[in-house]
């Protein structure tokens, strides 16, 4: 079995060195062996553990998701894979969430920038609009669901 350093690894799996030892620290990787000198030493399953985790985080993974998938990606190739399903079925619904409330925050853009008359700061649209976004209007923008509306304490402009 071939070994390599952590800059080798690192550089194998296209990934920082320090990400290497982030993902030591989180338990992502295994403990690697180490020389007598005290060098830790890595295999290609370690390369390929770590483009495992890159994908995973790639598609929205959690690194708690993503230390469940890399413990069932070593199981037995038998075993059910509904585990996995079940995180994928959960991801799959935040990221949908998540479409559907950039797809609001888009309309609520779209609707900024057709109003405005782009005449001068005092009549833009996109600025009142942003004064407004989420505030008691009824709607279900992403603001208005997270707490997150834009709330100054400016004068409205004449």
């Amino acid at each position: 079995m071939q070994t390599m350093t952590v800059s080798a690894l690192a550089k194998a799996a296209g990934i920082n060195l320090e990400t290497v030892r982030f993902y030591e620290k989180q338990r992502l990787l295994p403990a690697p062996e180490r020389t007598s000198g005290g060098h830790r030493l890595y295999t290609q399953s370690d390369v390929d553990r770590l483009k495992f985790i890159q994908r995973a985080k790639a598609v929205g993974f959690t690194l708690r998701e993503i230390a469940v998938l890399a413990r069932l990606r070593e199981m037995d190739h038998s075993a059910s894979c509904e585990d996995a399903m079940e995180l994928a079925r959960r991801k799959l619904a935040e990221t949908e969430a998540k479409l559907k409330d950039l797809q609001l925050i888009a309309e609520a853009l779209r609707g900024f920038i057709a109003a405005c008359p782009d005449i001068d700061v005092g009549r833009c649209q996109v600025l009142a609009g942003l004064e407004k976004f989420g505030e008691d209007c009824g709607c279900s923008h992403p603001a208005e669901k997270t707490g997150r509306a834009a709330r100054t304490s400016r004068p409205a402009r004449a």
